[in-house]
């Protein structure tokens, strides 16, 4: 790992750190959810006031739920974003671009992402949908059947 990268996978992990801190600190650990979508802004979800398309079980889950005014992704593309998110550093720094269908992983199974970081907390970690961050090793054709 290069020196830049060092220092962004630490910028970007501090305030996960801090919050893993504060979850061991309390009896229960509190749940965390991450929902990362495609193309949706601050004014498209109800809890954060729009009105156009109903959203009434994110709402819902926002009211119950510590909700952040204030956030910001470091790509507008799906590939470059999810790989600053998972390892704290910045994708075009690390020759990073959106990913075509047969990519190869793109993220170094040896290096701390957040997953292994709430692992290390005591988590269990789970993921549902599209990550498009490749799949399988370089070289090797994809086996989408297997």
């Amino acid at each position: 790992m290069n020196r830049r990268s060092f220092i962004g996978t630490v910028g970007a992990f501090s305030l996960a750190a801090c919050s893993v801190a504060f979850a061991e600190s309390r009896a229960a650990r509190p749940n965390v959810v991450i929902i990362y979508g495609d193309d949706v802004g601050y004014g498209d979800v109800g809890a954060y006031g729009a009105k156009k398309i109903p959203t009434p079980n994110i709402d819902k889950f926002a009211e119950e739920s510590l909700m952040f005014t204030d956030g910001h992704c470091t790509a507008a593309t799906c590939s470059p974003s999810r790989f600053s998110l998972l390892t704290g550093m910045q994708a075009f720094r690390n020759d990073m671009r959106v990913l075509g269908p047969n990519a190869p992983l793109s993220i170094d199974t040896g290096i701390l992402t957040l997953p292994k970081l709430f692992k290390k907390a005591g988590y269990r970690t789970g993921v549902i949908g599209k990550w498009h961050l490749g799949l399988g090793r370089k070289g090797e054709e994809n086996n989408w059947n297997g």
